[in-house]
């Protein structure tokens, strides 16, 4: 596990979830490259699907831009290493 902290840059889970998704998250970064975006993604994107049931999104990277509809209480954006990381529940409409 890596000894990095996360910084929480906004959320609206509930702490336990929050706990989840960086331990999802270092554990993904344990496995991948730092580089493979796409893997840590879906590795965490599968853990939350998992745990949780499904309809989780999860964007990864160092530079993006996004605009989405989130669930109540389902949506964390948070650093961690160089990366950052944003999980939400897609909102039905």
């Amino acid at each position: 596990m890596l000894e990095g902290k996360a910084l929480v840059e906004d959320t609206d889970m509930p702490i336990k979830m929050q706990i989840q998704a960086m331990a999802y998250a270092s554990q993904a970064l344990d496995i991948f490259d730092v580089l493979d975006c796409k893997s840590i993604a879906h590795h965490i994107k599968k853990e939350f699907d998992k745990k949780y049931g499904s309809g989780w999104q999860c964007v990864v990277g160092s530079n993006f831009g996004c605009f989405f509809t989130h669930t109540k209480g389902t949506f964390i954006y948070f650093t961690l290493e160089t990366l950052n990381f944003l999980i939400f529940k897609g909102a039905s409409s």
